[in-house]
C-alpha cells in the first residue's frame, strides 16, 4: 500500500463522511451532505462523488440504504464513473461501521445516529437487528427520538392542554409559533430535519423532564433488545459491543444508559465506544483489510499573522468594568470606523454595483455565499429583494454554511469544509452568466473559498467581501486549496486510536498544490471589497462592526443594482409587492403620489389590477 492513495467514503441520513488515506495516515477529510442510496437522488450522489479527491489509487464507498447486489452495482456505476481508474469496493453503512468498529473481530456494532442499527459477527457468520428504515425501524435513532417527542407533546396537549415547556423548547428549536405551524412542518419535513430535533430531547431529558426521560430509555430499550438478540443468535457470552453514530457520540449519558441497560442482560459484555471513524473503516475495506494507519506525533504549528478580525481592541479592554452608558458610549463613537470602512471602499462597491446591473441585465444571477453572521445577512439581503422590487425570488440567492439550520443556531464545523461549497455551486446550479459574492470577514472561511474557487472554474464573476486588510491587500493570503478544492487540515491516528486533529492554522501541514477550484489569492477574484473597520468591542466577535457594515454593503449593492435597472421611480418602490394590509395602504398612496390621484381611485386602480403596481399605473 506504500504510495497508494486510498479513499474511503461512508454515506448515511446525516452527512457524507471522507477520509484520503496515504501512507499510514490520514491526509485530508470531510464531511458533505447525507447520500442514503435509497433516500438520495442518483444524479445527488454522483455530485457529492465529483467534488471529493480524484487522483486515487482505491475507493471504499459505503452508503445507508445499499442492501442488495442491485443496490451494490447500482453504487459501483455510480463510483466508476467519477474514479474510473480506481480500484473500487461498495457496500453498505453497516459494513464500513463494522470494519470501524471491530476491523476483522468477533462482536458487536451497535449504530445510533440519525437511524439506528445493530450487527454482529461470531466468524463468518453475520447477525443483524434494526436497520429497517425511520418508517419500519430505526428504534433508538435521532429519528425514533424526535418523531416520538413531537407525537408526546401533541398528545399531553390533546389530552391535559399541558407540556407546555418542552413544546416551547421543540418551536423554538425550528423557529415556529405555535402547533398549527408544528404540524405543517412536520408534514413536508424529511427524516434528517425531524432528526435534528433530538438534542433538544436529550437537554430535555438532563433536566428532568419526564417525557423525555421516558424516550431516551425507550431507546435505549430497543437497542439493548437488538443487541441481546444478535449475541444470542451468535452465542457471544462475553461480546465485544462498540457504539458509533451521532447520538452515542454527541450525547454521553446515552452510551452509559446503554451499557448499564445491557449488562443487566449480558453482564459479561465489553462495551465501549468506538474510536475509529467509519469512513476510516470504508478506507480499510478498500485496502483489502490491510491498511495500518499508524500513530504519528503531532507536528508543530507554524504561526499565521492574526487576521485583524481577531485583533483585541485596545479601547474596549476595560469592557467588563464599564456602566451601561459607558457601553453605550463606546459602541456608538465604534460605529464611526464602519462608515468610514465604507466610504474609504466606494470605488469598489460602485463597481459592485455596476458588476450586480450588468449581470442581471444579461439574463445572469447575484449568488451570496457565507458562513455564520456572514452567511446570515446575506440570506437576509437576498431574502428581501423580492417584495422590495418584484423581482424573482431565484434571482437573488443566499447560500449560508450548514444550511437552513445554521439561520436559526450555530452548525458546528460548518464553515471548515471547502468541498461543502464547491457542491453548493453545483447544486445552486451556478452559471458563467451568474455572478457570486463571497462573504467572510477574515477573508478565509474555507466554505467560502471553496465556493468561490469552484464559480471561478464554471466561468462565473466573483467577488469577495472582506473585513480583513491582510487578505486585501495580499499580505494574508486567502488559503490555498488543495487537489480538487479543499483546504482540510490533515491528521493522523492510530489503528484503533482517536484522531489528532490539528488547528485550522497550521498552514504549513495543508497540501498547497493547487486544484481546478483553488483560490489562493485575491487577484483571482474579479474585484475585493475590503470594509477596514477595525477589531471588534469583544474580540473576534464580527457579528458587531463587522457585521453592520456588511449589511450596509450589501444593501448598497442590491439597492444599487436594481435602482439601476429601472426598479425605483425616483425613491420610490414601484414594485412593491402589496402582500399584507400595511403593505397594501403604502401601495395606495405610491400610485396616489405618482398618479396624482386621491387615495380611493389608487385603490380602485390597484384592485382593477391585481395589487400590481406598474399595471395600476398605466391605468386610467
Amino acid at each position: 500500500m506504500t504510495g497508494e492513495k486510498i479513499l474511503g467514503i461512508e454515506g448515511g441520513g446525516t452527512k457524507t463522511a471522507w477520509a484520503l488515506v496515504s501512507d499510514g495516515a490520514i491526509i485530508e477529510f470531510g464531511k458533505l451532505p447525507p447520500s442514503n442510496l435509497r433516500l438520495t437522488p442518483p444524479d445527488q450522489i454522483a455530485k457529492i462523488f465529483r467534488v471529493l479527491p480524484r487522483e486515487v489509487d482505491r475507493v471504499g464507498v459505503f452508503l445507508a440504504g445499499c442492501a442488495t447486489e442491485e443496490d451494490r452495482a447500482a453504487l459501483l456505476k455510480l463510483a466508476r464513473a467519477v474514479w474510473p481508474k480506481a480500484r473500487i469496493v461498495a457496500g453498505s453503512d453497516r459494513d464500513s461501521g463494522m470494519a470501524a468498529c471491530l476491523r476483522d473481530r468477533d462482536g458487536i456494532a451497535v449504530n445510533a445516529g440519525t437511524g439506528s442499527s445493530v450487527t454482529g459477527r461470531s466468524g463468518r457468520r453475520i447477525e443483524k437487528a434494526g436497520g429497517w428504515g425511520h418508517i419500519l425501524g430505526d428504534a433508538g435513532g435521532a429519528y425514533f427520538v424526535s418523531i416520538r417527542a413531537l407525537r408526546s407533546i401533541l398528545r399531553e396537549y390533546d389530552l391535559r392542554r399541558g407540556e407546555r415547556e418542552f413544546a416551547a423548547k421543540i418551536l423554538h428549536a425550528l423557529g415556529l409559533n405555535n402547533f398549527d405551524e408544528l404540524v405543517r412542518w412536520a408534514q413536508t419535513a424529511d427524516k434528517m430535519e425531524i432528526a435534528s430535533l433530538a438534542p433538544v430531547v436529550f437537554e430535555a431529558a438532563r433536566k428532568s423532564d419526564e417525557a423525555a426521560r421516558q424516550i431516551i430509555a425507550a431507546g435505549v430499550s430497543a437497542l439493548v433488545d437488538f443487541t441481546t438478540a444478535v449475541s444470542m443468535r451468535l452465542q457471544l457470552e462475553a461480546p465485544e459491543v462498540r457504539l458509533m453514530g451521532g447520538l452515542f457520540e454527541n450525547q454521553k449519558f446515552y452510551g452509559v444508559a446503554f451499557a448499564t441497560a445491557l449488562s443487566e442482560k449480558i453482564p459479561d459484555a465489553k462495551v465501549a465506544l468506538s474510536d475509529t471513524p467509519p469512513e476510516v473503516g470504508a478506507a480499510w475495506l478498500a485496502a483489502e483489510e490491510e491498511l495500518l494507519i499508524a500513530k504519528t506525533e503531532k507536528q508543530t504549528e507554524i504561526a499565521e499573522l492574526v487576521a485583524s478580525t481577531e485583533e483585541a481592541n485596545p479601547k474596549s479592554a476595560s469592557l467588563d468594568r464599564l456602566t451601561a452608558r459607558e457601553i453605550v458610549e463606546l459602541f456608538v463613537t465604534e460605529e464611526k470606523s464602519v462608515e468610514e470602512g465604507l466610504r474609504e471602499s466606494a470605488d469598489e462597491l460602485a463597481r459592485a454595483i455596476e458588476m450586480s446591473a450588468s449581470t442581471i441585465a444579461n439574463g445572469g444571477r447575484m449568488f451570496y455565499v457565507g458562513a455564520g453572521t456572514s452567511g446570515r445577512l446575506g440570506v437576509l439581503d437576498a431574502a428581501e429583494i423580492p417584495p422590495t422590487f418584484g423581482a424573482s425570488s431565484d434571482l437573488f440567492q443566499g447560500i449560508i454554511a450548514g444550511g437552513a439550520p445554521a439561520l436559526r443556531r450555530s452548525i458546528e464545523g460548518a464553515e471548515d469544509d471547502a468541498r461543502a461549497g464547491m457542491l453548493a455551486m453545483d447544486e445552486r446550479g451556478v452559471k458563467r452568466a451568474d455572478l457570486v459574492i463571497g462573504i467572510s470577514a477574515s477573508g478565509r472561511a474555507p466554505f467560502v473559498m471553496g465556493a468561490l474557487g469552484r464559480a471561478r472554474e464554471i466561468g462565473a464573476q466573483t467577488i469577495l467581501l472582506t473585513c480583513n486588510p491582510l487578505v486585501a491587500a495580499g499580505v494574508l493570503a486567502a488559503p490555498k486549496l488543495g487537489e480538487g478544492g479543499s483546504p482540510a487540515t490533515p491528521r493522523s491516528v492510530a489503528e484503533g486510536g482517536s484522531p489528532v486533529s490539528k488547528s485550522p492554522s497550521a498552514a504549513g501541514t495543508r497540501s498547497t498544490s493547487s486544484g481546478p477550484a483553488a483560490a489562493a489569492s485575491t487577484q483571482d477574484y474579479d474585484l475585493v471589497i475590503n470594509l477596514a473597520v477595525g477589531p471588534e468591542i469583544v474580540a473576534g466577535s464580527t457579528r458587531l462592526k463587522a457585521g453592520t457594515a456588511t449589511k450596509v454593503a450589501l444593501n448598497i449593492i442590491s439597492t444599487g443594482a436594481m435602482a439601476r435597472l429601472g426598479r425605483v421611480r425616483g425613491n420610490l418602490m414601484i414594485d412593491l409587492q402589496p402582500t399584507n394590509k400595511k403593505l397594501r395602504e403604502r401601495a395606495v398612496g405610491l400610485v396616489a403620489q405618482l398618479a396624482k390621484c386621491n387615495r380611493e381611485s389608487a385603490r380602485s386602480r390597484l384592485e382593477r389590477a391585481d395589487w400590481n403596481l406598474r399595471t395600476a399605473l398605466s391605468l386610467e
